[in-house]
């Protein structure tokens, strides 16, 4: 575990019981990170291990990891805080989620045939709780009829699965069984979690990162925007169980799990996937770098160095300003979050932002801090209303800073019924 990322607590998962069944695989060592971060996350992880996991990775680590006793006999009473029933009645009563990683064939098989013939399979019976398997075997396994009869079977009983995936097998072979990574599997779980949030039923769109103009075929003009606080804002939404759609401009980042990516590279790109997606949505947050300006001819060959070369820039097209005009037509979406990143007179531009677009709420930040703003992991941001509120938010991260912007935005939504 040396060199582990640390992770920020969520406020999806603080104070959530996670009940998670190692069964025995060699991905069980990737399960030791699941299993920390989650507890880092906040939420109070008990582990359930087969004998067969045992032989894999000891339950002392697991204890070492969640700080929680790790259950493996059938019959251990109490702890964790639990009344003093049997365990699979304590745990299964407990649990938020109950999540199987990895999910081996004949685990599986057991839940789909209703057996119980350890702990594992047990509290599964008994427990009422969301259940989410990551699968994890060998390519042949997991194709053969009877494994694909016994995810059907679970699938109809309303079980959530993460993966497999494709990929490198301990035999050495590849296909599809590897089990997903720990950070796609905590997506999933975040989305089983939150599905039935306050924005359950809403569609937000976020719009993320840069755009870019070109000038020929290899050269374009941009600007240093990472994404991050985009892809934040869409994880928050999603936590609060919106349908979320990320459009988003070249990043380098992984959409989180649940949202619909779209792709775009320019401006007018961004504009139609915009207005497109914004048809019938509830909320737009417009957190995309778009740029002002863009080359008023693009040469369709490389443009040689053999002078200096004099650009004439035009205006790009203002979404923001088309969004507002549907808005006042009668149209959607109902509640628009505009981004104003400034070098100077922060909150004079932002407040002339506010009103010029008819946004909702505006999020200001200035870009001349060194800790905050483009490519920076943390930002300090000013949030102001069209009521005139002004709340400034300290440093923190973009997590935190997308948090405090769907409090808004949600209470915003139910202010508009």
């Amino acid at each position: 575990m040396d060199g582990e990322s640390v992770m920020e607590p969520v406020p999806l998962l603080r104070g959530k019981r996670i009940l998670l069944g190692v069964t025995g695989g060699i991905a069980v060592y990737k399960v030791c990170t699941l299993a920390s971060h989650l507890t880092q996350m906040g939420a109070e992880v008990d582990v359930v291990m087969t004998e067969a996991a045992t032989r894999f990775v000891s339950p002392l680590t697991f204890e070492a990891l969640t700080g929680r006793p790790v259950y493996v006999d059938m019959w251990r009473t109490g702890g964790a805080g639990l009344p003093t029933h049997i365990a699979h009645v304590g745990l299964a009563h407990a649990a938020d989620l109950l999540v199987v990683a990895p999910a081996t064939a004949n685990t599986m098989a057991k839940l789909a045939g209703g057996l119980a013939d350890n702990l594992l399979s047990t509290l599964a019976l008994a427990a009422t709780c969301p259940v989410l398997l990551a699968p994890a075997m060998d390519a042949g396994m997991w194709s053969h009829p009877a494994t694909q009869a016994n995810v059907a079977t679970l699938r109809a009983r309303g079980v959530h699965f993460a993966g497999p995936v494709r990929g490198r097998m301990a035999s050495g072979l590849e296909g599809e069984g590897r089990m997903m990574e720990p950070e796609e599997i905590l997506g999933h779980i975040r989305r089983v979690l939150g599905r039935n949030g306050p924005l359950a039923g809403r569609n937000v769109v976020v719009t993320a990162g840069p755009t870019r103009e070109f000038l020929d075929p290899v050269r374009f003009i941009s600007n240093p925007s990472s994404g991050k606080q985009g892809f934040a804002l869409a994880q928050a939404a999603l936590d609060r169980g919106a349908e979320v759609t990320l459009i988003t401009g070249p990043v380098s980042l992984t959409a989180p799990v649940g949202a619909r990516r779209v792709d775009v590279i320019t401006v007018q790109q961004m504009l139609d996937a915009v207005l497109e997606a914004t048809a019938d949505a509830d909320a737009l947050l417009m957190a995309a770098a778009v740029g002002d300006y863009r080359p008023a001819t693009v040469s369709q060959h490389k443009i040689k160095k053999t002078a200096d070369l004099t650009l004439r820039l035009e205006r790009t097209p203002d979404i923001l300003a088309a969004v507002a005009r549907r808005r006042a037509e009668g149209g959607f979406p109902r509640v628009v979050v505009g981004f104003a990143a400034e070098s100077q007179d922060l909150l004079d531009n932002a407040r002339a932002k506010l009103e010029a677009k008819g946004l909702d709420l505006i999020v200001a930040n200035d870009i001349t801090a060194a800790d905050a703003g483009f490519a920076a992991e943390t930002n300090r941001v000013v949030l102001l209303d069209r009521e005139g509120g002004v709340e400034e938010l300290p440093l923190m991260s973009k997590a935190a800073v997308a948090e405090a912007v769907l409090d808004r935005v949600t209470r915003l939504l139910i202010g508009t019924e």
